[in-house]
């Protein structure tokens, strides 16, 4: 089987559902910065030895995202387990953690950096599926969007604490 179809050729892709819609669909800029950000997830986990089974985790669920966004049938790609599961991450993490006392900039080393763009893509993220789903914001997969940013934050945190790197904190 060949890998390439031929059918999105004048600039329209099909959704998961059948339906046919321009490249430039907000759905698609959805789901194709939900796939940018695991392909990011996936070069943390090539830098890191530490917390393959989070990471794991957060890649198949953003897997399950991108499907939710292309319009797949089913309902229950995310749930409030797997936000309650990021919240507790979070907390495990933040409890070894010094309290933050000023902004930090996005560097340290290339692990650390790179949490730092999981971050920033898991923003751009939300702000996309906040366009989406105006009209449907208590959905369950913003949630654990908004969430996710938050661990890549702490994330970046504790990798540098345990690789004892220096934050480097924002000065006026």
């Amino acid at each position: 089987m060949k890998i390439y179809t031929k059918t999105g050729d004048k600039g329209q892709t099909s959704l998961a559902n059948g339906k046919r819609v321009s490249k430039t669909d907000l759905r698609l800029e959805c789901y194709g910065t939900a796939d940018e950000l695991n392909s990011w997830v996936g070069l943390l986990r090539a830098r890191t030895n530490n917390y393959q089974e989070q990471l794991d985790r957060i890649q198949n669920l953003l897997f399950n995202l991108g499907a939710r966004l292309a319009d797949a049938p089913g309902e229950d790609w995310i749930t409030t387990q797997d936000v309650t599961d990021l919240e507790l991450w979070i907390d495990q993490i933040q409890e070894q953690l010094e309290p933050l006392r000023a902004f930090i900039l996005p560097a340290g080393n290339e692990t650390i950096a790179t949490c730092h763009l999981c971050r920033t893509v898991t923003r751009r993220l939300e702000r996309l599926m906040v366009n989406l789903l105006a009209q449907n914001t208590n959905d369950i997969t913003l949630q654990w969007v908004n969430r996710l940013s938050d661990f890549w934050f702490v994330l970046a945190r504790k990798i540098a604490k345990d690789d004892k790197i220096s934050l480097f904190l924002w000065k006026k």
